[in-house]
């Protein structure tokens, strides 16, 4: 009898493990002309499901991760554009149910370790709630965070019963470790800004023991030894694995440092991989990884840009941040970058692994995005969700068990600037004029003409039928409309 009949009995453990700005491409088990190795995310897509046509509901970092504890899309909340910043204010609604609350009020054992990016109220000297202000980052000496005070609505009033995180992307001050709602030191050293592009690091507080070559490392030991206790309490556990990496600052530890024959990021997009190496080895080592669904994603896609021929490949230094395309796609075939509305900005590695119950060396060509994950985590522990949960989630377990008749509503993807599309069967529109984030021309959001692609025939979107096929896009933007102002698509 599988996990799919007896969900009541066995309920699986659930760790998620999210990447930082890794590519559909840098993935070999997506790419077969990648030349960087990735044998762990391999295993997974090898003994699991992999999902060709998986998406983040956003370009960018910050509204990716809301909508994925959540299941529904961030820009329903006051974040509209952007991303957050270190020390801005908690973007989720304490009361809003999360996939670690569900779990954690199934008697699940819950932890998040590694990036947060989801904002938490810091005070200052005074004891007045924060709002990060990026002047500070450049100057040395002013730091208004009080570091003895505990952290409000860090990730443990969202129901993980611990956490060991950074506030945000790696290259974002305070540089410090939060265990908890505590920082384990005061920031008190500085860390000056680097300025080389792919190594960046914004000025800012910083406390001593940070080593920004460590942080991978550390967290691998930390998200390892949950899993231990976890596995030694025989209780099921949620892990929620959100690394720094691949992001800026690319800074692979020591012993990855030439790993790569395609230089620093090559180099750390290993390491990433052996991050989910550890975690695939510690649940062999427990005897967890039967009854274990492993999900490796990305919130968003690649930084790395496609580079013209004819112009200098510089592989060791990266000064253009980015491959020639004979040597490595970073997104694949996929247009545009991270925070672009085109698919390169949110086309992203889906791979899963539950061996007593997923066929090994599936696939599934579903549209399917990451608020997905909230209902589907739902269905396997029974939890019922309610309209006030979960508004944009659609359980993907027939997927997982190889029904092919699995239907949801449109997907809908969001740009750093605010630039919306949508995803039906075949067709995308994209109603703004640009790629609405770092691929000129940027455009504007709802600013015409907007773009129609089939993406079946034309999956590197070169050629915008809008012109050709005026009641199509029509239609389309009205479901879009539809789905914004219903403030739920499921």
């Amino acid at each position: 009898m599988t996990c799919f009949a007896a969900l009541a009995a066995e309920p699986p453990n659930v760790v998620i493990i999210l990447a930082d700005d890794l590519g559909y491409g840098d993935v070999g088990a997506n790419n077969p002309d990648s030349r960087i190795p990735t044998p762990a995310m391999d295993r997974v897509a090898a003994e699991g499901i992999r999902f060709t046509d998986g998406h983040s509901p956003s370009a960018v970092c910050t509204p990716t991760r809301y909508a994925l504890l959540t299941g529904r899309y961030c820009w329903r909340t006051r974040l509209k554009s952007g991303v957050l910043w270190g020390i801005d204010p908690s973007l989720m609604d304490p009361k809003r149910s999360t996939i670690a609350s569900m779990l954690k009020a199934k008697g699940y054992r819950t932890a998040c370790i590694g990036k947060w990016h989801l904002g938490m109220d810091f005070r200052d000297k005074n004891g007045r709630l924060l709002k990060n202000d990026r002047k500070l980052q450049e100057q040395p000496g002013i730091d208004p965070v009080d570091y003895s005070k505990p952290v409000g609505n860090s990730p443990l009033t969202y129901g993980f019963h611990e956490s060991f995180i950074i506030t945000g992307s790696l290259n974002m001050y305070p540089y410090a470790y939060i265990d908890g709602d505590r920082f384990t030191q005061a920031a008190t050293d500085f860390k000056p800004r680097t300025a080389h592009n792919i190594t960046i690091i914004s000025g800012g507080p910083k406390t001593p023991d940070f080593d920004f070559e460590a942080v991978i490392d550390t967290f691998n030991r930390r998200a390892v030894k949950f899993i231990r206790e976890s596995a030694a309490a025989k209780k099921p556990f949620f892990l929620y694995f959100p690394l720094t990496s691949p992001h800026k600052p690319v800074i692979p530890s020591a012993r990855f440092k030439g790993k790569s024959e395609y230089g620093i990021y090559g180099d750390f997009v290993i390491e990433t991989d052996d991050a989910v190496g550890q975690i695939l080895k510690v649940l062999d080592e427990t005897k967890q990884a039967d009854n274990t669904i492993v999900i490796v994603t990305s919130d968003n896609g690649s930084f790395m840009f496609r580079i013209d021929e004819g112009k200098p490949d510089h592989i060791e230094d990266f000064s253009a941040v980015g491959y020639h395309p004979k040597n490595h796609q970073s997104n694949h075939i996929w247009r545009g970058t991270k925070a672009d509305i085109y698919e390169g900005g949110h086309r992203v590695p889906l791979l899963v692994r539950w061996p007593s119950s997923i066929k090994a060396g599936s696939v599934s060509d579903h549209t399917t995005t990451l608020t997905d994950w909230y209902a589907t985590i739902s269905e396997l522990v029974d939890h019922r969700m309610t309209d006030g949960e979960g508004e944009d989630s659609f359980s993907l377990v027939p997927l997982l068990k190889g029904d092919g008749t699995w239907q949801r509503a449109p997907v809908i993807n969001h740009s750093i600037n605010g630039t919306f599309a949508i995803r039906d069967g075949r067709w995308k529109l994209i109603a703004g004029s640009g790629s609405g984030g770092r691929q000129a021309p940027r455009g504007k959001p709802f600013e015409r003409p907007y773009q129609l692609y089939d993406l079946t025939a034309d999956p590197s979107e070169r050629n915008n039928l809008i012109r050709l096929n005026p009641q199509l896009a029509e239609a389309l933007e009205k479901k879009l409309d539809d789905i914004r102002d219903a403030g739920r698509s499921r």
